[in-house]
């Protein structure tokens, strides 16, 4: 038993190695400058020697005006100065900027970011980034809102549906980044697994080698934070009017279908599913993201943790649709 944990263990590990391009680091990070200056950064999933996040935030030390920069990484990524993979510890890395090498410490566990060590320099950071695994998403975002942390990290655009993360956006405590959801973000990834998102289309659907380097396209990736940013103070703009016949409503819920975010009626005072892409164009101002628990119009439906519009009951004439967010227009009286 023990020997196959450790195998599924490993296993998991390999899947989540999806290491950042640099690019996709500084195009989100530059709609936060604001929020770095005088801070310590804590990138509790990467591996200095070859992290994008760890190179981004020293290379622009100065700039951002950081007071600190921390870095960890769980003991078995690759074979290099911070960890053997026959290592029981690993190691991380400080750096404070003014010219000084960065300075590399031994930890006495291994690096992971649940370990007592790691959890006491989280405390002492002001705001988290980094590429979390995305199988232990859940517990990730729980450890960072526990500390009472800032961060902005990448995850699942799944991970909006989970019951864990869901009414963290719903209270307005977390939500998307300034880059725009349905862009494919490249990923350094295992050859082995880059081959498996294809067969199976689970995580992405194309891989290939750049500089000897396998690339994985991840179109289900995205941004989250608790840090504001100019796009989410946007208002989006609506130019479409309601008719019954294009929105109609669901059948166990007392609200009409938008099948796209556009398409949002500049009219309609009630209740609205939307995609969950709408979130990457979401100003809590302009709408109010409402549970579909409130709104149910049969007892039998039951009380979803999440508080979608989710499977056979999120049906329109028997039909099922896609997961659904309920909204409200905050601008039109009922």
């Amino acid at each position: 038993m023990a020997k196959n944990q450790s195998l599924h263990a490993a296993n998991r590990a390999k899947q989540d190695e999806f290491y950042t391009q640099l690019p996709d680091i500084e195009k989100e990070l530059k709609h936060y400058r604001k929020h770095f200056r005088g801070k310590t950064v804590y990138c509790n999933c990467d591996d200095p020697t070859i992290s994008n996040f760890f190179r981004y935030f020293k290379l622009n030390f100065e700039k951002l005006g950081l007071k600190r920069l921390i870095t960890t990484c769980y003991k078995n990524r690759q074979i290099n100065m911070f960890s053997e993979n026959d290592s029981e510890t690993a190691a991380g890395v400080e750096y404070v900027g003014n010219g000084t090498e960065p300075t590399v410490f031994q930890l006495k566990e291994d690096g992971d970011f649940r370990c007592q060590e790691c959890v006491e320099l989280l405390k002492q950071a002001d705001i988290v980034v980094t590429n979390p695994p995305f199988s232990l998403f859940r517990e990730y975002i729980a450890q960072l809102f526990e500390c009472d942390k800032k961060f902005v990290v990448i995850g699942s655009m799944n991970a909006i549906t989970y019951k864990e993360v869901f009414p963290l956006i719903k209270s307005g405590r977390l939500w998307l980044g300034h880059g725009p959801t349905g862009k494919d973000m490249l990923f350094d990834v295992p050859e082995d697994y880059a081959r498996e998102l294809v067969e199976t289309k689970r995580e992405g659907s194309a891989y290939r080698r750049v500089d000897g380097v396998i690339k994985g396209r991840l179109g289900n990736a995205v941004w989250f934070t608790n840090l504001d940013h100019k796009k989410r103070n946007e208002e989006l703009i609506l130019f479409k009017r309601y008719s019954p016949e294009e929105y109609p409503k669901y059948d166990n819920y007392d609200a009409i279908n938008v099948n796209k975010t556009d398409h949002i009626p500049i009219d309609y005072a009630g209740e609205m599913g939307v995609p969950i892409s709408f979130l990457d164009k979401h100003n809590p101002d302009q709408f109010e993201i409402v549970s579909a628990n409130d709104i149910r119009t049969n007892a039998n439906v039951p009380v979803k943790p999440h508080g979608l519009i989710k499977d056979k009951d999120g049906a329109i004439d028997g039909k099922p649709t896609y997961v659904r967010i309920i909204i409200r227009n905050k601008g039109i009286q009922q």
